[in-house]
């Protein structure tokens, strides 16, 4: 069982910056995939970011591929993803999710357990 709890979201005005964290509980935290999607009202939750058990490898949208960075401190239990030069379309709740399989990141079904998401606000 892992719980999985995000912080770090608000309102930033476009161009600007926010880092959200994902703390994990459990011990086995670093047996699983990590990955972060988001949501708007009306729409599908949406791939964003997953870094592999190890924080060697790391995918990203190409929505947001140069600007968001995932990132992993095992030793922490907790995931981080940087997101600069934010667009007002990153408006969203971002939700932080483990995998345990360590394939198929892009995909959410694909995830094990999910936080409550936290939202993101990006005004013009």
């Amino acid at each position: 069982q892992v719980q999985l709890v995000e912080s770090g979201g608000g309102l930033v005005q476009a161009g600007g910056s926010l880092r959200l964290s994902c703390a994990a509980s459990g011990r086995t935290f670093r047996d699983y995939a990590m990955g972060w999607f988001r949501q708007v009202p009306g729409k599908e939750r949406e791939f964003v970011a997953a870094v592999s058990w190890s924080g060697s490898r790391t995918e990203y949208a190409d929505s947001v591929k140069g600007r968001f960075t995932f990132s992993r401190d095992n030793a922490k239990n907790t995931v981080y993803l940087q997101m600069n030069s934010l667009k007002v379309e990153d408006t969203a709740v971002y939700y932080c999710a483990a995998n345990r399989r360590g394939n198929g990141l892009r995909l959410s079904a694909l995830y094990d357990y999910w936080g409550q998401g936290t939202q993101v606000t990006v005004s013009s």
